[in-house]
Protein backbone atom coordinates (compact mmCIF):
# COMPACT_ATOMS: atom_id res chain seq x y z
CA UNK A 1 0.00 0.00 0.00
CA UNK A 2 1.16 3.65 -0.74
CA UNK A 3 -0.14 6.75 1.00
CA UNK A 4 -0.64 9.70 -0.83
CA UNK A 5 0.56 12.79 -0.24
CA UNK A 6 -2.78 14.56 -2.39
CA UNK A 7 -2.23 17.87 -3.77
CA UNK A 8 0.91 17.11 -4.94
CA UNK A 9 0.11 13.97 -6.96
CA UNK A 10 2.97 11.66 -5.64
CA UNK A 11 2.40 8.59 -3.65
CA UNK A 12 4.87 8.07 -0.49
CA UNK A 13 5.33 4.61 0.70
CA UNK A 14 4.22 4.73 4.45
CA UNK A 15 8.02 4.05 5.56
CA UNK A 16 9.21 6.65 3.38
CA UNK A 17 6.35 9.23 4.64
CA UNK A 18 6.81 8.05 8.58
CA UNK A 19 10.96 8.36 8.12
CA UNK A 20 10.38 11.92 6.64
CA UNK A 21 7.94 13.27 8.93
CA UNK A 22 10.08 12.32 11.88
CA UNK A 23 13.42 13.82 10.26
CA UNK A 24 15.27 10.79 9.93
CA UNK A 25 17.55 9.86 6.88
CA UNK A 26 16.27 9.43 3.61
CA UNK A 27 18.61 7.98 0.39
CA UNK A 28 16.18 8.54 -3.12
CA UNK A 29 16.96 5.56 -5.75
CA UNK A 30 16.53 5.88 -9.43
CA UNK A 31 14.84 3.14 -11.64
CA UNK A 32 16.22 3.31 -15.17
CA UNK A 33 19.15 1.55 -13.93
CA UNK A 34 16.66 -1.37 -12.86
CA UNK A 35 14.61 -1.26 -16.22
CA UNK A 36 17.47 -0.28 -18.66
CA UNK A 37 20.54 -1.18 -16.63
CA UNK A 38 20.64 -4.95 -17.03
CA UNK A 39 18.72 -7.85 -17.44
CA UNK A 40 15.82 -9.96 -14.98
CA UNK A 41 16.89 -11.39 -12.33
CA UNK A 42 20.20 -9.58 -11.80
CA UNK A 43 18.16 -6.24 -11.88
CA UNK A 44 15.97 -7.11 -9.23
CA UNK A 45 19.08 -8.38 -7.22
CA UNK A 46 20.79 -5.36 -7.58
CA UNK A 47 18.03 -3.24 -6.08
CA UNK A 48 17.23 -5.39 -3.48
CA UNK A 49 20.64 -5.60 -2.59
CA UNK A 50 21.19 -1.52 -2.67
CA UNK A 51 18.29 -0.53 -0.57
CA UNK A 52 19.70 -3.45 1.77
CA UNK A 53 22.63 -1.47 1.93
CA UNK A 54 20.65 1.53 2.33
CA UNK A 55 18.94 0.34 5.22
CA UNK A 56 21.62 -1.42 6.79
CA UNK A 57 23.33 1.53 7.89
CA UNK A 58 20.50 3.57 9.23
CA UNK A 59 18.52 4.78 6.33
CA UNK A 60 15.26 4.05 4.57
CA UNK A 61 15.38 3.75 0.68
CA UNK A 62 13.25 5.30 -1.57
CA UNK A 63 12.80 3.95 -5.27
CA UNK A 64 11.58 6.24 -7.71
CA UNK A 65 9.33 5.15 -10.43
CA UNK A 66 5.80 6.20 -12.59
CA UNK A 67 3.56 3.58 -12.16
CA UNK A 68 0.42 3.61 -14.05
CA UNK A 69 0.61 7.26 -13.98
CA UNK A 70 1.03 8.13 -10.73
CA UNK A 71 4.71 9.07 -9.28
CA UNK A 72 5.84 6.84 -6.08
CA UNK A 73 8.24 7.60 -3.92
CA UNK A 74 9.60 4.17 -2.07
CA UNK A 75 8.68 0.64 -3.90
CA UNK A 76 7.15 -2.16 -2.31
CA UNK A 77 8.54 -5.89 -2.96
CA UNK A 78 6.02 -6.73 -5.27
CA UNK A 79 5.79 -3.51 -7.05
CA UNK A 80 10.26 -3.23 -7.13
CA UNK A 81 9.96 -7.25 -8.64
CA UNK A 82 7.42 -6.15 -11.55
CA UNK A 83 9.34 -3.48 -12.20
CA UNK A 84 11.83 -5.57 -12.91
CA UNK A 85 10.28 -8.07 -14.53
CA UNK A 86 9.33 -5.26 -17.04
CA UNK A 87 11.99 -3.70 -17.77
CA UNK A 88 12.37 -1.83 -20.92
CA UNK A 89 8.85 -1.86 -21.29
CA UNK A 90 9.11 1.31 -18.63
CA UNK A 91 9.70 4.58 -20.41
CA UNK A 92 13.48 6.21 -19.74
CA UNK A 93 11.62 9.04 -18.02
CA UNK A 94 13.92 12.38 -17.62
CA UNK A 95 12.40 15.40 -16.29
CA UNK A 96 10.72 16.48 -20.01
CA UNK A 97 8.77 13.06 -20.09
CA UNK A 98 7.20 13.73 -16.79
CA UNK A 99 4.06 15.34 -17.65
CA UNK A 100 3.22 13.35 -20.82
CA UNK A 101 4.23 9.67 -18.76
CA UNK A 102 1.44 11.09 -16.18
CA UNK A 103 -0.50 12.58 -18.30
CA UNK A 104 -1.45 9.18 -20.41
CA UNK A 105 -1.33 6.90 -17.61
CA UNK A 106 1.81 5.02 -18.54
CA UNK A 107 4.84 3.33 -16.84
CA UNK A 108 7.85 5.48 -16.21
CA UNK A 109 11.97 4.70 -15.23
CA UNK A 110 13.34 7.27 -14.05
CA UNK A 111 16.39 8.98 -14.70
CA UNK A 112 18.75 11.74 -12.71
CA UNK A 113 16.64 14.76 -13.19
CA UNK A 114 13.32 12.82 -13.06
CA UNK A 115 14.47 11.22 -9.61
CA UNK A 116 15.88 14.63 -8.13
CA UNK A 117 12.63 16.34 -9.09
CA UNK A 118 10.59 13.72 -6.96
CA UNK A 119 12.90 13.59 -4.25
CA UNK A 120 12.84 17.41 -4.07
CA UNK A 121 8.90 17.42 -4.12
CA UNK A 122 8.43 15.03 -1.53
CA UNK A 123 11.28 16.21 0.54
CA UNK A 124 14.16 13.78 0.33
CA UNK A 125 18.01 15.73 0.14
CA UNK A 126 20.26 12.96 -0.80
CA UNK A 127 19.90 10.68 -3.81
CA UNK A 128 22.37 8.01 -4.74
CA UNK A 129 23.33 6.90 -8.51
CA UNK A 130 25.87 5.27 -10.49
CA UNK A 131 27.14 7.92 -12.54
CA UNK A 132 25.80 10.62 -13.94
CA UNK A 133 25.20 12.64 -17.61
CA UNK A 134 27.24 15.30 -18.93
CA UNK A 135 28.36 17.22 -21.88
CA UNK A 136 29.00 14.78 -24.49
CA UNK A 137 31.80 15.16 -26.88
CA UNK A 138 31.46 17.56 -29.73
CA UNK A 139 28.80 19.00 -27.36
CA UNK A 140 29.70 22.69 -28.04
CA UNK A 141 28.53 21.65 -31.58
CA UNK A 142 25.91 19.32 -31.26
CA UNK A 143 24.38 21.17 -27.63
CA UNK A 144 23.90 17.25 -26.74
CA UNK A 145 24.10 18.30 -23.08
CA UNK A 146 22.01 15.72 -20.71
CA UNK A 147 19.39 17.25 -18.45
CA UNK A 148 21.53 16.06 -15.15
CA UNK A 149 22.97 18.64 -15.22
CA UNK A 150 20.41 21.32 -15.85
CA UNK A 151 18.42 19.58 -13.12
CA UNK A 152 21.42 19.79 -10.66
CA UNK A 153 21.58 23.46 -11.42
CA UNK A 154 18.04 24.31 -10.04
CA UNK A 155 16.99 21.70 -8.04
CA UNK A 156 18.86 21.21 -4.20
CA UNK A 157 19.39 17.78 -4.26
CA UNK A 158 22.30 16.31 -3.39
CA UNK A 159 23.56 13.07 -5.90
CA UNK A 160 26.13 10.93 -4.89
CA UNK A 161 28.24 9.59 -7.87
CA UNK A 162 30.99 8.05 -9.47
CA UNK A 163 31.80 10.95 -11.42
CA UNK A 164 31.28 10.65 -15.11
CA UNK A 165 32.35 8.55 -17.66
CA UNK A 166 35.41 9.31 -20.22
CA UNK A 167 33.53 8.16 -23.23
CA UNK A 168 31.87 12.14 -21.97
CA UNK A 169 33.31 15.48 -22.28
CA UNK A 170 34.42 15.48 -18.41
CA UNK A 171 36.07 19.06 -18.50
CA UNK A 172 33.53 20.76 -20.37
CA UNK A 173 31.00 18.85 -17.55
CA UNK A 174 32.70 20.66 -14.99
CA UNK A 175 32.46 23.50 -16.62
CA UNK A 176 28.84 23.68 -17.86
CA UNK A 177 28.01 22.45 -14.06
CA UNK A 178 30.20 25.62 -12.78
CA UNK A 179 27.97 27.77 -14.90
CA UNK A 180 25.04 26.43 -13.08
CA UNK A 181 26.16 27.30 -10.06
CA UNK A 182 26.82 23.59 -8.47
CA UNK A 183 29.00 22.61 -5.72
CA UNK A 184 30.95 19.94 -7.00
CA UNK A 185 32.89 18.21 -4.23
CA UNK A 186 35.38 14.68 -4.56
CA UNK A 187 35.33 12.22 -1.50
CA UNK A 188 38.77 11.95 -0.12
CA UNK A 189 40.62 12.78 -3.84
CA UNK A 190 41.46 16.25 -4.92
CA UNK A 191 40.66 14.59 -8.67
CA UNK A 192 36.90 14.48 -10.18
CA UNK A 193 36.68 10.60 -10.67
CA UNK A 194 35.91 9.21 -14.26
CA UNK A 195 33.85 6.52 -12.96
CA UNK A 196 35.72 3.55 -14.28
CA UNK A 197 39.24 5.29 -12.72
CA UNK A 198 39.44 7.47 -10.12
CA UNK A 199 41.59 9.91 -12.23
CA UNK A 200 39.99 12.27 -14.86
CA UNK A 201 43.02 15.20 -14.96
CA UNK A 202 40.37 17.15 -13.87
CA UNK A 203 40.98 18.85 -10.31
CA UNK A 204 38.11 19.88 -7.85
CA UNK A 205 37.72 22.94 -5.40
CA UNK A 206 36.17 21.10 -2.85
CA UNK A 207 37.31 17.74 -1.19
CA UNK A 208 35.52 16.22 1.95
CA UNK A 209 36.50 13.55 4.10
CA UNK A 210 33.57 12.40 6.17
CA UNK A 211 30.23 12.07 5.58
CA UNK A 212 29.77 14.69 8.05
CA UNK A 213 31.65 17.32 6.10
CA UNK A 214 29.51 16.43 3.91
CA UNK A 215 25.90 16.93 5.71
CA UNK A 216 27.63 20.23 7.04
CA UNK A 217 27.95 21.26 3.28
CA UNK A 218 24.35 19.96 2.55
CA UNK A 219 23.21 21.90 5.56
CA UNK A 220 24.67 25.28 4.45
CA UNK A 221 23.32 24.99 0.99
CA UNK A 222 20.02 24.33 2.30
CA UNK A 223 20.00 27.62 4.83
CA UNK A 224 20.99 29.71 2.37
CA UNK A 225 18.47 29.01 0.13
CA UNK A 226 21.23 28.44 -2.83
CA UNK A 227 18.72 26.52 -4.61
CA UNK A 228 20.89 24.61 -6.46
CA UNK A 229 21.84 20.84 -6.32
CA UNK A 230 25.45 19.29 -5.08
CA UNK A 231 27.47 16.88 -6.65
CA UNK A 232 29.10 14.43 -4.36
CA UNK A 233 31.72 12.28 -6.80
CA UNK A 234 32.86 8.94 -5.03
CA UNK A 235 35.79 7.50 -6.90
CA UNK A 236 35.81 3.75 -7.86
CA UNK A 237 36.88 0.87 -4.88
CA UNK A 238 40.29 -0.05 -5.05
CA UNK A 239 39.06 -3.77 -4.81
CA UNK A 240 37.18 -2.68 -8.35
CA UNK A 241 40.39 -0.75 -9.49
CA UNK A 242 41.90 -3.44 -11.81
CA UNK A 243 38.51 -4.08 -13.61
CA UNK A 244 37.67 -0.07 -14.31
CA UNK A 245 40.91 0.30 -15.97
CA UNK A 246 40.51 -2.40 -18.25
CA UNK A 247 37.16 -0.73 -19.27
CA UNK A 248 38.66 2.76 -19.26
CA UNK A 249 41.31 1.63 -21.53
CA UNK A 250 39.38 0.53 -24.21
CA UNK A 251 37.31 4.00 -24.10
CA UNK A 252 40.37 5.57 -24.38
CA UNK A 253 41.36 3.60 -27.65
CA UNK A 254 37.96 3.31 -28.85
CA UNK A 255 38.73 7.39 -28.69
CA UNK A 256 41.79 7.74 -30.70
CA UNK A 257 39.81 5.50 -33.13
CA UNK A 258 37.07 7.86 -33.14
CA UNK A 259 39.63 10.68 -33.62
CA UNK A 260 41.91 8.98 -36.29
CA UNK A 261 38.45 8.04 -38.31
CA UNK A 262 37.54 11.58 -37.88
CA UNK A 263 33.81 10.82 -36.10
CA UNK A 264 32.50 13.96 -34.62
CA UNK A 265 29.23 14.85 -33.45
CA UNK A 266 26.35 12.74 -32.89
CA UNK A 267 27.54 9.28 -34.56
CA UNK A 268 30.28 9.75 -32.00
CA UNK A 269 28.87 8.03 -28.60
CA UNK A 270 27.28 5.36 -30.61
CA UNK A 271 30.57 4.41 -31.94
CA UNK A 272 32.39 4.67 -28.46
CA UNK A 273 29.70 1.99 -27.18
CA UNK A 274 30.22 -0.29 -30.08
CA UNK A 275 33.91 -0.23 -29.67
CA UNK A 276 33.90 -0.56 -26.12
CA UNK A 277 31.83 -3.44 -26.21
CA UNK A 278 34.43 -5.22 -29.12
CA UNK A 279 37.60 -4.21 -27.20
CA UNK A 280 36.20 -5.78 -23.88
CA UNK A 281 35.01 -9.23 -25.47
CA UNK A 282 31.30 -8.33 -24.90
CA UNK A 283 31.42 -5.84 -22.17
CA UNK A 284 28.90 -3.24 -21.87
CA UNK A 285 29.34 0.53 -20.86
CA UNK A 286 25.79 0.49 -19.60
CA UNK A 287 25.55 -3.04 -16.91
CA UNK A 288 28.93 -4.16 -15.94
CA UNK A 289 30.05 -5.83 -12.38
CA UNK A 290 31.96 -2.16 -12.01
CA UNK A 291 28.66 -0.59 -12.40
CA UNK A 292 27.17 -2.23 -10.09
CA UNK A 293 29.82 -2.41 -7.63
CA UNK A 294 30.13 1.57 -7.82
CA UNK A 295 26.27 2.04 -7.06
CA UNK A 296 26.65 0.01 -4.06
CA UNK A 297 29.37 1.85 -2.99
CA UNK A 298 28.14 4.71 -3.35
CA UNK A 299 24.83 3.84 -1.44
CA UNK A 300 26.88 2.95 1.28
CA UNK A 301 27.96 6.61 1.45
CA UNK A 302 25.42 8.23 0.84
CA UNK A 303 23.42 6.44 3.50
CA UNK A 304 25.86 7.48 5.88
CA UNK A 305 26.18 11.06 5.11
CA UNK A 306 21.89 11.05 4.82
CA UNK A 307 22.36 10.06 8.93
CA UNK A 308 25.12 12.61 9.56
CA UNK A 309 22.72 14.94 7.92
CA UNK A 310 19.27 14.20 9.94
CA UNK A 311 21.36 14.00 13.22
CA UNK A 312 22.77 17.33 12.64
CA UNK A 313 19.08 19.12 11.83
CA UNK A 314 18.48 17.29 15.03
CA UNK A 315 20.94 19.12 16.88
CA UNK A 316 20.13 21.87 15.23
CA UNK A 317 16.32 21.66 16.63
CA UNK A 318 17.56 20.78 19.94
CA UNK A 319 19.59 23.79 20.13
CA UNK A 320 16.72 26.18 19.31
CA UNK A 321 14.18 24.94 21.92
Amino acid sequence: MSLSTGAMGVAVSPEVAAALARGGAVVALESTIICHGMPYPKNLQTAMEVEAIVRDNGAVPATIAILDGVPHVGLNSEQLKSLAISGRQFQKTSRRDIAHVVASGGNGATTVSATMFFAHKVGIPIFVTGGIGGVHRNGEQTMDISSDLTELGKTPVTVISAGVKSILDIPRTLEYLETQGVTVAAYRTNEFPAFFTEASGCKVQCRVDSPEECANIIYANKNLYLGSGILIAVPIPKEQAASGNAIEAAIQKALKEAEDKNIIGNTITPFMLDRVKVLTGGCSLEATYSDIALVKNNALLGAKIAVALSDLHQRFRRSAL
